[in-house]
């Protein structure tokens, strides 16, 4: 796997780096010097699961480094890390993973470490269903989500849609346990894509808005605030 370490400080990436491979993964470790050079390197970040940014960088800072790393790269996992506190909302604004002090990351790093790498086995599940369109293994985190169109139920992913002749229980069933929420007989949702949930209204971030049935409202919002606890 592969993890960047950005910090302007070459003693503070040296101790990143020597407490990231006592984790006991194999883990191929690039340092770079500032946000600008991570940047200019977008290639390789591609090819990363998790980057670790100093947020107090001279020149350009972690947090704009974050936010142009999100912006070509939006599933990279990034950890900010600081020697002040005061930061910590910041890290919410530019969708950063995980927050982590200098002073304690011999104490956090771990946790830290063993909670994205969870996060990332989840994204690269993948099953295989026999579709309209043939035999497709599609990663569960690409599925946003599955709706009934006449007598088909249909897989909407990132940028394209396969249809099926299964049995929405039948799905159901197959994705049991792996995030997705059933909100009446015609959807079954992918909870990471929910951006909201109100007034019987569910807003996923692609923009759709799907009707909750009241008779299921509380049981949905339940298991949605279950699922963003356990995230």
């Amino acid at each position: 796997m592969k993890i960047v370490i950005c910090d302007d400080k070459e003693d503070d990436r040296g101790t990143l780096k020597a407490l990231l491979e006592a984790c006991g993964q194999d883990f191929e470790i690039k340092e770079y010097g500032s946000g600008k050079s991570l940047c200019r390197d977008m290639d390789y970040i591609r090819k990363c699961r998790i980057v670790f940014l100093d947020i107090n960088m001279d020149g350009m800072d972690g947090l704009e480094t974050a936010r142009q790393i999100k912006a070509e790269c939006p599933k990279v996992h990034i950890v900010l890390v600081t020697a002040y506190v005061n930061y910590a909302l910041d890290g919410y604004k530019v969708k950063a993973s995980r927050f982590l002090l200098k002073d304690d990351l011999d104490q956090t790093l771990q946790e830290c470490m063993d909670d994205i790498l969870w996060e990332i086995q989840q994204e690269d599940r993948v099953v295989e269903f026999g579709f309209v369109e043939g035999n497709m293994r599609l990663k569960v985190d690409d599925i946003i989500y599955i709706e009934t169109s006449k007598h088909k139920n249909v897989f909407y992913t990132q940028g394209k849609t396969f249809s099926i002749y299964k049995k929405m229980d039948e799905l159901e069933e197959d994705l049991k346990g792996m995030g997705f929420v059933r909100i009446h007989q015609s959807f079954l949702i992918n909870m990471k894509y929910i951006e909201r949930i109100s007034s019987y209204i569910m807003v996923l971030t692609t923009g759709k808005e799907i009707s909750v049935p009241k008779s299921r409202y509380q049981e949905v919002k339940r298991q949605y605030t279950l699922y963003k606890g356990a995230e």
